[in-house]
């Protein structure tokens, strides 16, 4: 015998009564298109050499590129370049910290030998070039003149020269800024001025000299005149200034640090290197070597020494 239905079941609702009638469907939102995930902009560095016998890196995007100093011969940039697949052509000039041998010796040989280049240094660094060596007059008409505080493009990158403390007739560090990055160049300086510190603090990667080693000098073979020029303040910084300075502008927007000109004869890459980790470890970040190995890529900063005689291979500066 069939059972019946309680007569209360049919004044309850339905599961789907609601959508019985056009009046209760509504219109489905709009869904907002996916917006493109561009990649981040990079920047490449190359470090031809750097130290007492010579001074040349690179810095370019995937379509122009500078030299900072040239003291470094053309045969080594060029191939190192070309390696890389990075042309001469795409070279738009060369910027000029100071008129010492070990950063413009090869400055009117690049010139000369690719003539679209020009070289960008004040106007009291070039009469230091022509009085100090034996160049070629013809420079000049590759000179192109920049000033301090004054920013100037070159392409996508606006570069602002700032004073540093040296005893070359005229010289500049470099503020490089691209697309959201800041690359400082503060190399050859016996200690930071102010107008140097005011930029340094602004980077993202910090090219910086980490010069000698302080016992290692003074017990060293270098005659005591020699010794005076170096720990002058318009001489070269020691591997302890550079450490504690790094510790006291750190911050997370500070993602490369790459320790130049360090001395052959006064100097060891891993004591450089050591002295600014201690330093920067005090500080419970985690710090890589530069290299972009899987173990350190993702660390807080890239600490790396820069080769006297060597290239870096491209480096690339997220």
């Amino acid at each position: 015998m069939a059972r019946r239905k309680p007569a209360y079941y049919d004044e309850l609702p339905g599961l789907f009564d609601e959508f019985d009638s056009q009046e209760s469907i509504s219109e489905p939102s709009p869904i907002e298109p996916l917006k493109p995930i561009l990649p981040a902009s990079t920047l490449k560095y190359i470090s031809f050499g750097s130290g007492s016998s010579g001074n040349c890196s690179y810095l370019g995007n995937k379509n122009y590129g500078i030299l900072i100093d040239a003291g470094v011969e053309p045969d080594h940039i060029i191939k190192e370049l070309l390696h890389n697949g990075i042309t001469m052509d795409s070279i738009g000039g060369i910027i000029l910290t100071h008129d010492h041998g070990d950063h413009i010796r090869y400055a009117y040989m690049l010139v000369r030998k690719h003539r679209h280049m020009r070289i960008y240094c004040t106007p009291k660094t070039l009469n230091g070039i022509l009085r100090r060596h034996n160049i070629s007059r013809r420079i000049k008409d590759y000179h192109q003149p920049i000033f301090k505080e004054f920013q100037f493009q070159l392409s996508d990158f606006a570069i602002t020269p700032f004073e540093v403390h040296h005893d070359g007739t005229d010289n500049v560090g470099f503020m490089i800024e691209y697309d959201g990055h800041r690359f400082v160049v503060a190399t050859d300086m016996g200690e930071v001025s102010e107008r140097a510190d005011f930029y340094i603090r602004q980077a993202n990667h910090l090219m910086i000299e980490s010069n000698y080693d302080l016992n290692m000098l003074l017990n060293g073979t270098y005659p005591e005149y020699l010794k005076a020029r170096i720990l002058s303040k318009n001489g070269h910084m020691d591997n302890e200034a550079t450490a504690r300075y790094l510790k006291e502008i750190y911050t997370p927007a500070l993602r490369n640090i790459f320790l130049c000109h360090l001395s052959h004869d006064n100097n060891k890459p891993e004591i450089a290197r050591d002295a600014s980790l201690r330093e920067l470890s005090k500080l419970n970040i985690t710090i890589g070597d530069g290299t972009g190995s899987i173990d350190t890529r993702d660390a807080n900063i890239q600490l790396m020494t820069l080769p006297r005689f060597d290239s870096t291979g491209p480096l690339t500066l997220r």
